[in-house]
């Protein structure tokens, strides 16, 4: 069960699709996940104050300067599968080992961008992933420098590798390992929303925002491989699973917040499902 005010918070703006999120939705969301009011305003003062989030009217708040370009990337996750071409064996190369290691946040920034683009280092400072992005090596690039990557690291085009280096390059990832989790996940997904209705509003809530959280996440940071690497098709199944059981947890969570805002009706903003933003901070 999610704990931190902050990632709830975070999460559940995102969700919004740029609408507001009023602080008495936010305490009544926070409360599904047992964090007290005092805690959760706590929260909104501290997110505000670093930039996260900022005042949308009295007693409001949207995504603030500091996490809107991280957060309009994460949210592409339903596209996920337009971003992605036919590989031709070559490999998109990040090579890092002439940058700085002392600034500490430069270098969360570097491994955020590394691992939100699914690359794997295959040697000290050489990090790769197959070639079948949209846009290639440019758009690569510069999707990389906006989400953290130094401007100056090289980033280029591999391939011809040796057979050893070709073989550990392509064992980076376990493929076998993701698409199972592909199709387990949606299994759980659907077997969880054909059980949805016989839920109290609150657990229904509580419940889909964590399944949606892990399943979204996992596509966040999805390394979105080609064939042979891993199951392209059972991929593509669990992104509809994932959009279907988002649109659920929709109407869930408005549900359950108009309920709630019968009885308070000073509060209007409507929330949604979680995308896991705070997680890739």
């Amino acid at each position: 069960m999610l704990a931190n005010p902050r990632h709830l918070i975070l999460n559940l703006l995102l969700g919004t699709g740029g609408e507001a999120l009023t602080a008495r939705d936010a305490v009544a969301s926070c409360a599904l996940f047992a964090v007290r009011e005092s805690s959760t305003r706590v929260a909104l003062a501290r997110l505000a104050a670093t930039g996260l989030i900022e005042a949308a009217g009295r007693g409001a708040y949207t995504l603030g300067p500091n996490a809107a370009e991280l957060a309009a990337d994460v949210a592409t996750w339903r596209n996920a599968e337009k971003r992605v071409c036919d590989w031709n064996g070559g490999w998109i190369a990040v090579h890092v080992g002439g940058l700085g290691r002392s600034d500490r946040v430069a270098l969360r920034g570097r491994d955020r961008a590394l691992r939100l683009l699914g690359l794997g280092e295959l040697e000290r400072g050489l990090h790769l992933r197959p070639d079948n992005l949209v846009g290639g090596v440019a758009a690569a690039r510069e999707r990389l420098v906006k989400l953290g990557l130094e401007d100056d690291a090289a980033v280029f085009v591999a391939k011809d590798f040796d057979p050893g280096r070709e073989q550990r390059a392509r064992a980076l990832w376990d493929g076998s390992a993701l698409t199972s989790r592909y199709r387990a996940k949606s299994r759980r997904l659907g077997d969880w929303l054909a059980r949805s209705g016989t839920l109290e509003p609150p657990v229904a809530a509580r419940e889909s925002f964590l399944l949606g959280n892990d399943a979204i996440r996992d596509l966040v940071f999805d390394p979105l491989l080609p064939a042979p690497l891993v199951d392209v098709e059972a991929r593509r199944a669990f992104v509809d699973a994932v959009v279907s059981f988002d649109a659920a947890g929709h109407a869930i969570w408005k549900r359950f917040l108009n309920a709630g805002r019968s009885r308070h009706p000073a509060s209007r903003a409507r929330s949604a499902l979680a995308t896991p933003l705070e997680t890739t901070q």
